[in-house]
């Protein structure tokens, strides 16, 4: 195979393996939020673009911006929930107002973000990521019925759907290994649509009625409304991102044995604050690195920043074809279900994942992770616990993603980072001996 058909042939796994995820968190926003078959045609559309311009950013190595390793950049899954939240409340302007100030405010402590981290140790960011999965499954199961208030909602045409799409991406995950396992959602995702289509349930006029070729625009939703509690939610999101992503740094500075300095991770931090202010102009989402990319990196064995940068490319074609991006708007809301019961089941399976070692390095973590879940989960529940409260602290409290994500930071700080009574005996114990 010829150099140059090799770098395309790993570009383009590496665009499959990101696709399913990055698609998917634009068909769930927009149908939970009642966006028309052009619209969500739309975001489809910018999001595949935004994904290659945030990863161009990233792979870059300036003065300014870009950490300079093989690094694909998708929107955050961790954004889902929140995103509904905001725009069920204040509706889909708030939206992006609150992803531009989180935008900003990640450019802005990008140099000393370094610095904040010890405020987001793993009981709290695992907290968060459970949190978010957990206020996300009613969303799946809505789906799974047909889409709340269908007409058919919950007939055994839309149940058979959902199940079956789910059973499939189980079996080829069970089954399966490498590439094949990482791209089981998006191959669950066509099996699931195929069979809908041969049951004659698929709408195929969003695809006839797209254009070929479109311009992007900014603020297509309309110019950005901020609301305080939004605002305060995405910053939330930003900073859990921002943990995951350091990681993600320092798994491919290992990979590509290049050590990384604190001016690397603000250039990092940099690049994914510019990358989520342009979600948030052009009417896209806040953007992450993504480790099923890294994954595929260690798994090829092929470190360059060229096949990366090709990667970018495509994508940003992929979003100047509306057509291209029709094409996944006409997914049945039952398959889409399906494969959301997975994919919100691996987001709380990641949040557990990063609890487990929390629970024996204190004993204190127990607390601090049934308080903030138990706080986040009933505030979904329950958001208007809280409405007599003034106006000023209902920003805290009448998000459950808020609520959970304070508390575990407050409990944290109270638990692990002040000085204990015990802590001080003990010290002063040490001393006298």
């Amino acid at each position: 195979m010829k150099n140059g058909t090799r770098t395309a042939a790993l570009s383009i796994q590496h665009v499959l393996a990101m696709y399913a995820g990055a698609v998917i968190v634009p068909l769930i926003v927009g149908e939970a939020l009642g966006l028309t078959s052009v619209q969500l045609t739309y975001l489809v559309s910018i999001d595949i673009l935004m994904c290659g311009v945030a990863t161009i950013l990233q792979i870059m190595n300036n003065r300014f911006f870009g950490i300079g390793l093989p690094v694909v950049l998708g929107c955050t899954f961790t954004a889902v929930g929140p995103m509904i939240a905001i725009g069920g409340e204040f509706g889909i302007s708030a939206i992006y107002g609150a992803i531009l100030v989180s935008g900003l405010f990640v450019i802005v402590i990008s140099s000393f973000f370094g610095s904040l981290v010890r405020f987001f140790p793993p009981v709290v960011t695992g907290s968060v990521v459970t949190i978010i999965g957990i206020t996300l499954i009613p969303v799946a199961i809505n789906n799974v019925g047909g889409g709340k208030g269908a007409s058919d909602f919950g007939s055994l045409t839309n149940i058979s759907l959902a199940f079956g799409t789910l059973l499939f991406i189980i079996v080829l995950f069970r089954l399966s290994k490498g590439f094949m396992r990482a791209i089981s959602i998006l191959l669950g995702l066509l099996v699931g649509s195929a069979v809908a289509m041969l049951m004659g349930i698929v709408d195929f006029a969003p695809v006839a009625e797209a254009s070929v070729f479109h311009m992007v625009k900014p603020f297509y939703f309309g110019l950005p409304t901020f609301e305080w509690s939004a605002i305060l939610t995405m910053i939330l999101v930003a900073m859990v991102s921002l943990v995951e992503s350091t990681g993600v740094y320092f798994a491919l500075g290992d990979i590509c044995e290049r050590k990384l300095k604190k001016n690397d991770l603000a250039k990092g931090y940099r690049a994914e604050g510019i990358a989520v202010l342009l979600g948030g102009l052009f009417n896209a989402f806040p953007y992450t690195t993504f480790s099923q990319n890294v994954g595929l990196i260690q798994m090829s064995g092929v470190k360059s920043r060229k096949v990366i940068f090709i990667t970018g490319l495509m994508l940003i074609t992929l979003g100047f074809v509306p057509k291209i991006a029709a094409l996944t708007t006409i997914i049945p809301t039952p398959v889409l279900g399906g494969a959301m019961i997975a994919m919100f089941g691996m987001v709380i399976s990641q949040g557990i994942k990063m609890l487990s070692k929390t629970f024996t390095s204190s004993q204190e973590n127990p607390m601090i992770i049934a308080c903030s879940i138990g706080i986040g989960l009933g505030v979904t529940v329950a958001p208007e616990l809280f409405a007599n409260l003034p106006k000023s602290l209902q920003m805290f409290t009448s998000n459950g993603i808020v609520a959970g994500s304070l508390t575990a930071i407050v409990l944290n700080i109270l638990f692990n980072m002040l000085p204990s009574p015990k802590k001080k005996q003990a010290t002063l114990a040490e001393q006298k001996i």
